[in-house]
């Protein structure tokens, strides 16, 4: 019963909600109230922060969130391998993209994985925003740039740079910029991270590197959007090499201030902390390391 009932205080954490919790379990809302009840006594501290409207972890309930992850993957795996045999492969997968990425090179990985490993079962999140891996209950994330977060576990998919460009259409209408000081004149199209801005374009490396600050007619939180926005001839993007490869080598996009690039950005695939994660995560953060690295030779 200890461990069903620190199962079912992951699926609240990660929920956010007791009733949202009983949905995904399929039990009573009073009977997760009385587990969790329990499982507080059991341990005798305060799990959550309880208000009206807001449910919210304790210093103690991120402690066992923390280790009840780790203890959960390492008995789901040990259920796997009796149950099915070493070499097999079962159970859910729940990992968070940016929403371009996402919606190419991930989905064709999960595609194939899906089939090589038919036990398996994958839920793929997009959002080019900072996303919570551990209270969202995320298994794996792929984000660019350095991770803040000291505690998470990183693997390194590689380093590709943003390019800025523009679709052949719009600088036929508007000219094309020869230097970063030029784009005070265009009308740039600007991603929203989160509560970040990205209106501040980095240019150069070392002692040239430089920042300009570009503005245009239209922002969003949804990077398939600015690029669909630039190819419809809308303005000039900055975007990872990765979401834009196919557009630059059929000419749909034409590369700009090449001259002026910055340096290439990491890519990292993050996972929650702790020691153990069940071998299906590791397999499918190989399989996305891979699926990577075939795109980034093929250019597809």
């Amino acid at each position: 019963m200890l461990i069903g009932n620190i199962r079912l205080f992951q699926t609240i954490a990660e929920k956010g909600s007791l009733a949202a919790a009983a949905r995904e379990s399929g039990l009573s809302a009073t009977t997760v109230s009385e587990r969790l009840a329990a499982l507080e006594a059991h341990y005798g501290v305060v799990l959550f922060n309880r208000t009206t409207r807001s449910l919210s972890l304790t210093e103690e309930g991120r402690t066992l969130l923390e280790g009840a992850r780790s203890v959960l993957a390492e008995i789901e795996d040990l259920d796997t391998r009796i149950r099915h045999g070493a070499d097999t492969l079962t159970g859910p997968i729940r990992i968070s993209t940016p929403v371009d990425l996402g919606r190419s090179i991930v989905s064709d990985v999960i595609e194939r994985f899906t089939q090589d490993h038919p036990a398996t079962s994958v839920e793929l999140s997009l959002s080019d925003g900072y996303i919570d891996i551990v209270g969202q209950g995320f298994d794996l994330a792929i984000r660019f740039g350095k991770i803040t977060d000291s505690s998470l576990r990183t693997r390194s998919i590689g380093h590709y740079r943003r390019i800025v460009c523009a679709a052949p259409s719009y600088l036929e209408e508007h000219g094309t910029p020869r230097t970063p000081d030029d784009l005070a004149r265009h009308n740039c199209l600007v991603m929203r991270f989160g509560a970040g801005l990205d209106n501040l374009w980095r240019f150069g490396s070392g002692a040239s590197a430089r920042v300009v600050t570009v503005r245009g007619d239209k922002i969003v939180n949804d990077g398939y959007l600015v690029r669909r926005w630039a190819l419809a001839g809308h303005g000039v993007i900055l975007k990872s090499e990765l979401d834009v490869r196919q557009d630059l080598s059929t000419g749909r996009l034409v590369a700009l201030l090449e001259d002026f690039a910055a340096p290439p950005n990491p890519l990292q695939i993050m996972f929650p902390p702790g020691r153990a994660q069940p071998r299906r995560i590791g397999a499918f953060a190989d399989a996305l390391r891979a699926g990577f690295r075939e795109a980034a030779m093929t250019g597809d």
